[in-house]
């Protein structure tokens, strides 16, 4: 068999599936933390599972109707994007829409091995919907949908986000939460709190020219050949060496330790800026998209549905990076995740708001290292009935040079998977790195 073969998805049926219970009219406008990734594209998720192969159409079935009630408390992912009369973003939901798009879809020749294998997403496009497609098209299209493909023996469920009404945090607890129902609970254990002003009610007009222009050819993401893929799967004792190494000399003055992030991104700076070969004087930049749930003053609780997360960004040189020992960059990521308090929120907002930048995807800086998701997300918890996802990775969309995306190890523990994504040369010679690799068992 052909190997493109292997892969071949057909798609069986698309539907729709909106809350159970008629809601009304709900509107909640868009706020200064959502606004910036309007222009970034969906965000994906995929999950395989092994089995569940003879029931498929009765499992599909059963999360349809664990959707229809999940969708009562998290409507505004049924919903669409709209605009006021001021050109204020807003997410609104009525029962005469649509709702969340289901796709249902089997790919025949396909094992839960086969994908289990992939390093990269290419082969991967396929099971997940909305691929290169920008948030702003939330106006015309579902803000989720979920396609649920049949394997020869398993089935993967891609799911994909829009990115301006919700962030990581927000998306692992629907997924949470849907999979509690599924289980047999007759409600959810938190619910999500809703009203986003409460984080920040501000409105601001957006001018969109230059993304809607881009649509069809600037905004595309760069061709997958530029870019190689790999997941490196750091253990727990991996982790352990990481932070003792990262740990053993303590800069002057400091009053706590690394943590085991700071230790991990201080590893994953250093050795992409090395498998870069970048001149001493070349800046490279480290970027964390980090909660500020408990950041804002007042804080806002876990269950906030939104995005409540901002870009935090350090800079410093190759040369300096590469001359000075391990908890210079430590102490340098440090200090930038420690002094994003409420004040240094409220300053961010107020200089976007007076000048809104629409960010792009691969916005993040030059040389730059840009961590997304968490090891704290409980993704393999997702237990739909049907058991623990094999695997939880991220899609095609949003990556570019530099990305970095951390799950928690499937095997528990405090171990953490890291896909990386980097110019084809550069991820060679991160392959090769023994120090790298060293501590990635």
């Amino acid at each position: 068999m052909a190997p493109e073969a292997r892969f071949k998805v057909e798609t069986i049926s698309k539907s729709h599936v909106k809350p159970q219970k008629l809601i009304g009219r709900k509107e909640c406008q868009l706020v200064t933390f959502d606004l910036p990734y309007i222009a970034f594209y969906y965000n994906q998720k995929l999950l395989i599972y092994k089995g569940g192969v003879e029931e498929f159409e009765g499992i599909v079935e059963k999360l349809k109707d664990g959707l229809r009630v999940v969708l009562e408390e998290f409507y505004q992912l049924a919903g669409k994007l709209e605009k006021d009369d001021d050109g204020v973003f807003k997410v609104v939901y009525d029962d005469d829409m649509d709702g969340v798009e289901v796709v249902t879809a089997a790919a025949e020749y396909t094992e839960t091995a086969d994908l289990l294998k992939e390093e990269g997403t290419l082969k991967l496009k396929e099971f997940i919907p909305y691929n290169e497609v920008l948030n702003l098209e939330g106006l015309h299209r579902p803000l989720l949908s979920v396609q649920l493909t049949k394997l020869k023996d398993g089935l993967v469920m891609g799911c994909t986000f829009n990115h301006a009404i919700l962030d990581g945090t927000s998306t692992w607890h629907f997924m949470s939460s849907w999979a509690e129902l599924c289980t047999g609970s007759k409600s959810i254990s938190v619910q999500p709190f809703l009203d986003r002003t409460q984080a920040r009610n501000t409105r601001v007009k957006l001018d969109l020219t230059p993304p809607a222009q881009q649509n069809g050819d600037g905004a595309t993401p760069p061709s997958a050949t530029l870019l190689k893929e790999k997941i490196f799967r750091f253990s727990e004792s991996a982790i352990e060496k990481v932070k003792a190494k990262v740990n053993a000399n303590p800069p002057d003055g400091a009053t706590k330790p690394f943590s085991t992030f700071q230790s991990l991104s201080t590893h994953i700076w250093h050795s992409v800026t090395n498998a870069r070969n970048l001149k001493p004087e070349d800046y490279t930049v480290f970027t964390v998209f980090a909660d500020c749930r408990k950041r804002v003053d007042p804080p806002m609780p876990e269950s906030y549905f939104g995005n409540l997360i901002q870009a935090i960004f350090t800079v410093t040189t190759a040369g300096l990076l590469q001359a000075n020992p391990p908890e210079f960059a430590a102490s340098l990521i440090q200090k930038a995740i420690d002094t994003h308090d409420a004040k240094a929120i409220e300053a961010r907002n107020k200089e976007w708001e007076s000048n809104p930048i629409i960010f792009q995807y691969k916005d993040a800086g030059v040389n730059c290292v840009a961590v997304g998701s968490s090891p704290r997300f409980k993704v393999y918890d997702v237990d739909f009935g049907f058991g623990k996802p094999e695997s939880v990775r991220s899609g095609a969309n949003n990556r570019f040079d530099g990305m970095v995306y951390l799950y928690p190890s499937k095997d528990g523990g405090k171990g953490i998977d890291v896909e990386i994504s980097l110019e084809a040369s550069a991820m060679d010679n991160l392959e090769k790195d023994k120090e790298f690799l060293l501590s990635h068992e």
